[in-house]
């Protein structure tokens, strides 16, 4: 008997919890394995602040390289679950086809920057350059995933709520959908 992987991406801005929970999901799930955006060096724009300015297309992000992945990870019979920590949800056409189901992590943006502040800053200085930038021109960034991405996900979990329950509540909801 042949069972059909479930394919499910993890969506929300930078800081808003997609590797830990895409990771946390890999542990948890039976025969799960996961794909991580930030593993690969994908051919896209320069600069992602001018490309939300130009209309955020995007399909000009070229992510041929996990869709290779995935389709290797396909032909493991072993493998159920195959988690995409991605942020493009079904937003770009080269993976729309393969996800069963896409979730937003709805993360306050002040809680997204800090989490980025913690994560990326090894001075002041970087935290500061971080919140100029922020100000500057990122913000707009996290508000297009917001306008965009949100709404074509089909689950949207709060990411005020802890670790624990948003990984809880995408069990929960995988085990009623499949």
């Amino acid at each position: 008997m042949v069972i059909k992987q479930k394919i499910i991406s993890i969506a929300a801005i930078s800081g808003g919890g997609k590797t830990t929970i895409a990771k946390e999901l890999t542990k948890l799930l039976k025969n799960a394995e996961s794909l991580h955006f930030d593993d690969y060096d994908f051919e896209g724009p320069d600069d992602i602040c001018k490309w939300v300015e130009k209309g955020a297309d995007y399909d000009e992000w070229d992510i041929s390289p996990l869709v290779k992945d995935l389709k290797e990870l396909q032909k493991d019979a072993n493998v159920e679950y195959i988690i995409l920590d991605y942020p493009f949800s079904y937003l770009n056409h080269q993976l729309k086809g393969f996800i069963d189901t896409s979730f937003y992590v709805d993360t306050p943006l002040d809680i997204a920057l800090a989490r980025r502040i913690i994560r990326d800053s090894n001075s002041i200085t970087d935290a500061i350059d971080e919140c100029e930038h922020y100000i500057d021109s990122g913000r707009n960034a996290y508000l297009e995933a917001e306008k965009s991405l949100k709404p074509n996900c089909d689950y949207i979990i709060d990411g005020r709520l802890s670790q624990e329950a948003i990984i809880q509540k995408i069990i929960s909801l995988i085990a009623n959908e499949f």
